[in-house]
């Protein structure tokens, strides 16, 4: 119970940053996906900086789980095609609806429920996939 506490205190300073940082507004997304303003890609890029550095101080003093298991991660399989599509789904979705996973929760929380469809359409689409993916080149 105590480390759902943390993680849901996580959660709640994540939101609270990205609604800050106007991350999940409609208007913001749709600035990004025009080429309109660099606010957005700031953002992505100040988080793939962060992830970098992250995993490569995970990898370097060997840190382990709050468990004490050492944290593996794997290589990457060859082939980059399958990101690519991926990758453009996800986007295409992203553009189109003005929201990614975790601020739909965000936006739902705020008030905007019509983001219910939303979140009853990305979840039918992690469903679907789960369905397929025996059958999907991976």
């Amino acid at each position: 119970m105590k480390s759902a506490l943390r993680y849901i205190a996580i959660g709640f300073v994540f939101g609270l940053v990205l609604t800050k940082s106007e991350a999940v507004s409609w208007y913001r997304i749709y600035e990004m996906f025009q080429f309109q303003s660099f606010h957005m890609y700031g953002i992505i890029g100040t988080a793939i900086l962060t992830g970098i550095i992250g995993l490569q101080i995970i990898k370097f003093k060997n840190i382990k789980t709050n468990t004490g298991s050492p944290i593996v991660i794997p290589a990457k399989e060859k082939g980059s095609f399958r990101y690519w599509i991926g990758g453009l789904l996800f986007g295409l979705g992203w553009a189109i609806v003005g929201a990614c996973p975790g601020p739909i929760f965000i936006l739902l929380s705020a008030g905007y429920f019509p983001l219910i469809i939303v979140l009853v359409g990305a979840l039918a689409g992690t469903f679907i996939y789960g369905l397929l993916k025996d059958h999907l080149p991976h």
